[in-house]
């Protein structure tokens, strides 16, 4: 990954969401095409917002055990997290006036 986003894995996921960070994970795999659309707004929102928020990608074609737990049925589903629990959740395409906006209000 780029920059300041993290590639999570099913093992850093709990730890990593258990922030009193906001945390913004994008579930995504290598053929989805609205997935790759999004990465470039999800790398500028990572410089953004560094050491303001934690910003991830999670394949779910590697890693699927937390899509499973969150019920990730289609792609891309991006869910921000705050202190482990889950606050807003947004599946498609989104655009990053949406994202930052619900990343200020949890800051």
């Amino acid at each position: 990954m780029a920059g300041n986003v993290i590639e999570l894995t099913d093992e850093s996921f709990d730890e990593t969401i258990n922030s009193d960070m906001p945390v913004l994970v994008d579930f995504w795999a290598p053929w989805c095409g609205p997935c790759k659309m999004l990465t470039p707004v999800i790398e500028q929102i990572a410089n953004e917002y560094a050491g303001k928020a934690v910003i991830c990608k999670m394949n779910t074609d590697d890693q699927r055990q937390a899509a499973i737990q969150f019920g990730i049925s289609a792609i891309p589903t991006i869910i921000l997290f705050k202190n482990g629990q889950m606050i807003k959740k947004w599946v498609g395409l989104t655009q990053k006036p949406v994202l930052t906006a619900a990343i200020d209000e949890a800051v």
